[in-house]
């Protein structure tokens, strides 16, 4: 009996377009302005995603899009990830526009589902406070109830593409008499308004991020998401999405980049790099690390193909992959030695500086949708039955 790991011929169909639409728009001018601004959301690039059909290929077609099964869907989301592309506000958006499509209201559906569907609209995330971390339910901005709208104040990290965004999937708390878990509630905060003030700040790997502050910004009730009180729940749903997206990308695109090094380098006695015991081994740890990644990506996307949402799977995916990039990118940052830390814009960086850049860059992934420790603990009573941390 034989075991079949591919993803049947409709995701080799749909990857090969994908790989089609990136030679064509992930331009080296797109990819050079991603690294000067450290923006990572192209309003051209988002929209012929729209135009290709490569935004939202996996949502019914009811809704707009292709009603392609998830396993199709995660080979176009390998592609455009291994490659760098500029996704992160398209898939912010998909996110809260899945969340809406669970959960709201029928006038939310169709309102906002459309719009960021046909790429009119970007929606970014207001979870994090500095206070907070990623104990998210310690969140303390506040929103009052007045009639029919409600009034916000308090402050988010880490909101990024807020320069470039329609709403904010804002956290917020209505009731601070109670557990912190149960007294909060989430609502889509339009951000071009009196009252919000937008400051960017930059990550150590140069990109940026934002801390978003709202002085009585007001916002209808008619985008709360979820009950009053209830947003403990809307945000689960959420974070479930967010831990459930591909993984392993930029170690894929790390791994390929020192393969090249490897074959085209010599040492010093004139013998190729990829004959040294120590790169072999080094090269050889990664690929195998990179497979369990896609690995349980795959899994990811069979629990979708269920009908049931990833919880502990999509933590155990981020988990790995993200633990495993940042083995990876020091690892082969000492297999370089001193030319490792040459980045991009020096002559003499190997493949454009990826293993620095990336060295910079892997630490924060562990922290995006809950730290280490937040996934580990959520293996642990969710997975495993133990008790609470």
């Amino acid at each position: 009996m034989t075991m079949d790991f591919r993803l049947g011929e409709g995701s080799d169909a749909l990857r090969d377009e994908a790989r089609r639409f990136l030679d064509e728009q992930l331009t080296d001018d797109l990819r050079e302005q991603m690294h000067r601004t450290g923006v990572h959301h192209d309003w051209d690039f988002h929209k012929a995603r729209v135009e290709s059909g490569m935004l939202a290929p996996g949502w019914p077609v009811e809704y707009g899009g292709q009603g392609r099964d998830a396993l199709e869907v995660l080979a176009m989301a390998e592609e455009f990830q291994t490659a760098g592309a500029p996704t992160y506000g398209g898939s912010t958006t998909l996110m809260v526009a899945n969340v809406i499509r669970h959960m709201g209201t029928e006038e939310q559906k169709r309102l906002i589902v459309p719009q960021a569907l046909s790429g009119e609209i970007i929606i970014v995330l207001g979870f994090t406070e500095p206070e907070a971390g990623s104990d998210v339910a310690a969140a303390q901005a506040r929103a009052v109830r007045d009639g029919d709208e409600w009034v916000i104040n308090g402050q988010k990290m880490f909101t990024t593409n807020a320069q470039e965004a329609d709403y904010v999937f804002l956290l917020t708390r209505t009731n601070p008499e109670v557990a912190k878990h149960k007294g909060l509630t989430t609502f889509l905060v339009p951000l071009r308004q009196p009252g919000v003030e937008i400051q960017p700040v930059f990550t150590v790997s140069g990109e940026r991020t934002n801390l978003t502050f709202y002085s009585d910004v007001r916002v209808d009730d008619s985008l709360r998401i979820g009950e009053v009180d209830g947003g403990w729940e809307v945000m689960t749903v959420g974070l479930t999405f967010e831990r459930s997206l591909p993984q392993g990308g930029d170690s894929r695109r790390l791994l390929r980049a020192m393969e090249r090094w490897a074959l085209t380098s010599v040492d010093d006695a004139g013998r190729p790099k990829s004959e040294d015991a120590d790169v072999r081994a080094r090269l050889g740890r990664a690929a195998a690390e990179i497979e369990v990644s896609t690995l349980l990506a795959r899994r990811c996307a069979w629990v979708q193909n269920s009908g049931t949402l990833p919880g502990v799977e999509g933590s155990m995916a981020k988990l790995f992959a993200t633990e495993a990039l940042t083995r990876q990118s020091a690892d082969f940052m000492d297999m370089l030695g001193p030319d490792g830390i040459r980045a991009d814009g020096d002559p003499a960086a190997v493949a454009h500086g990826i293993a620095e850049y990336l060295y910079r860059f892997a630490l924060g992934t562990t922290t995006y949708g809950g730290t280490s420790e937040i996934q580990r603990n959520i293996i642990a009573q969710r997975g495993l039955g133990l008790p609470r941390a």
